[in-house]
């Protein structure tokens, strides 16, 4: 039984297309971790250091070894401030 030959271009363009996706995804998540390895299953401990890290550092992922924080981090706050609904409906 012959093999069809026919069939081979379609897999090839499908096996392209996977590990073109594959490598594209690798990428962004690499650029948007800064080169570390993706966080999985973080609890609020992690979230509170990754932010205290933004506030410091100014990424997400960055960390300082300085032990005296720069000027700018007495006055960014980790308070968010949301609009309040009371004064839509005026």
């Amino acid at each position: 039984m012959p093999f069809p030959f026919e069939t081979l271009i379609p897999f090839g363009i499908m096996s392209a297309m996977f590990v073109v996706t594959g490598v594209g995804i690798q990428y962004a998540q690499n650029k948007e971790n800064e080169g570390k390895r993706p966080c999985y299953s973080l609890d609020d401990w992690d979230r509170k250091m990754m932010e205290r890290d933004l506030r410091l550092t100014g990424t997400k992922r960055g960390q300082t070894d300085d032990p005296t924080a720069p000027p700018e981090f007495k006055v960014n706050s980790v308070w968010k401030v949301y609009p309040s609904f009371r004064n839509d409906y005026a």
